[in-house]
């Protein structure tokens, strides 16, 4: 679990930090009017490709197919995010001329609008792969698909593309996908022997429905005031005090990464083996803590050396928000630990509960406090967070129910059987022939 928390973190840090280098070339050869076009239009394909994933990416961690019908429950659900995400990014066209108007250029020529919608569903299928390496527990091909070779790609890509404009920003951030999304699939074919199957015999898709449903919308009720605080930050506040925050916020998700990666990766154990549900879980908290803690102390007293890296205004404006958003990071450890254990153990209802704790304190605190400044704005995430993770972490220490005992086996041991032969017998138990009632074929001592 450590091994795999440690790699989930890496591919988000060098995710991060490439995406960094990237904005900072694309920023010295291109003017900001075309890079606050194509920053609409990235961001549009990540939240695309997000809301693309009904859930799968979840389910195909809690729920693998055994071996034999592995292949078809990968195939499908990358079959069904293509479709899903391809439809959506159309829609998002589609409604282009109500809420981005100066972004038309990409619906009016035909290839503009079929390389976005390629984008989009190569993103989707990206993480969805990432999830299906999470599951058997090599997070570091993530390190290598989809942090190095995506980040590589588009960052190479700009200086040549410099000529088409915000299209070319765009195209660049679109090859990182292509390349990710190519190197991911011969990743799984060499070391997973993944092969395409559209046979829907024993994937568990259609019975893991409800689960994949349920995941579904309490992600999308977690993504809610990520999406809804930075409007009301621009609506209360103006434009450039939503820049400070977007700025400072970033900075604290490199934070909150530790909690999340951990997060799956226990996800991913206690799939392979729900004995160790209580162990696991506890052992996460540990690492989370021992990783947690010292981080936030470290951006929360840094917090000024940080933002001046962006400039003398941001160091200035944004200071005590960093602070504040760094302390947070605690109580939003908690409620990821205690929402990825509500999802173990399958308690989807008091999963979405415990989301639109977070959705509604959040964004309604935000609203109310938003005019008294931007360190008011991280106040309303904290206690957002905290009081979703209270409510989830009283849910999960009410224990899950104790699976039922086998029958003890009702056999006449005969003559020279002797007592400890009987208490094997008890305790061992064996597959073999089903019936009603134990038999001795089944056990043996």
């Amino acid at each position: 679990m450590f091994r795999s928390s440690f790699f989930l973190l890496a591919s988000t840090v060098t995710t991060a930090g490439l995406s960094f280098l990237f904005w900072v070339v694309v920023a010295r050869f291109y003017p900001p009017e075309q890079v606050g076009l194509a920053t609409s239009l990235i961001s549009a394909t990540s939240l695309l490709a997000y809301l693309s994933m009904f859930g799968l990416n979840s389910t195909l961690i809690r729920f693998p197919a055994d071996d034999a019908a592995r292949n078809g429950q990968v195939t499908q659900s990358m079959a069904l995010v293509v479709l899903v995400s391809c439809a959506a990014a159309g829609l998002y066209l589609l409604g282009l001329p109500w809420y981005g108007h100066k972004l038309l250029f990409i619906r009016d020529h035909p290839h503009l609008a079929v390389l976005f919608v390629l984008f989009c569903a190569c993103a989707a299928v990206n993480l969805l792969v990432k999830a299906v390496f999470i599951s058997a527990r090599m997070a570091q091909y993530n390190v290598l698909f989809d942090g190095i070779l995506q980040g590589l790609a588009k960052i190479a890509a700009p200086v040549a593309l410099v000529g088409f404009g915000a299209v070319g920003i765009v195209g660049s951030a679109g090859i990182g996908y292509v390349v990710a999304v190519a190197a991911a699939l011969l990743l799984l074919r060499r070391h997973l022997g993944f092969r395409f199957d559209f046979r829907s015999r024993g994937t568990r898709l259609r019975e893991q429905l409800r689960f994949s449903v349920a995941s579904y919308v309490s992600s999308l009720i977690n993504l809610a005031p990520v999406l809804v605080t930075p409007l009301i930050v621009l609506q209360k506040l103006g434009a450039s005090e939503a820049g400070y925050y977007f700025v400072a916020f970033q900075i604290a998700a490199l934070l909150n990464s530790v909690s999340t990666a951990v997060g799956e990766a226990v996800f991913a154990e206690v799939s392979s083996d729900e004995s160790r549900f209580g162990e696991l879980l506890r052992r996460s908290g540990k690492i989370i803590a021992a990783v947690q803690v010292p981080a936030v102390a470290v951006v929360a007293s840094g917090s000024g050396l940080l933002l001046l890296m962006f400039g003398a205004d941001y160091a200035s404006t944004a200071r005590g928000l960093l602070s504040v958003l760094a302390i947070a990071a605690l109580p939003v450890a908690l409620n990821t630990w205690a929402c990825f254990g509500l999802k173990l153990a399958q308690r989807m209802k008091q999963l979405i509960t415990a989301n639109v704790i977070l959705a509604s304190t959040t964004i309604g605190l935000s609203s109310l406090w938003a005019p008294r400044g931007l360190i008011w704005v991280g106040y309303a995430w904290g206690l957002g967070n905290l009081a979703a993770g209270l409510f989830a972490t009283a849910a999960v220490l009410r224990g899950r129910p104790s699976a039922p005992r086998p029958p003890e086996p009702d056999v006449d041991p005969g003559p020279g059987w002797s007592p400890v032969d009987t208490l094997q017998l008890r305790a061992v138990r064996l597959p073999g022939p089903t019936s009603a009632a134990p038999t001795a074929e089944r056990y043996r001592p």
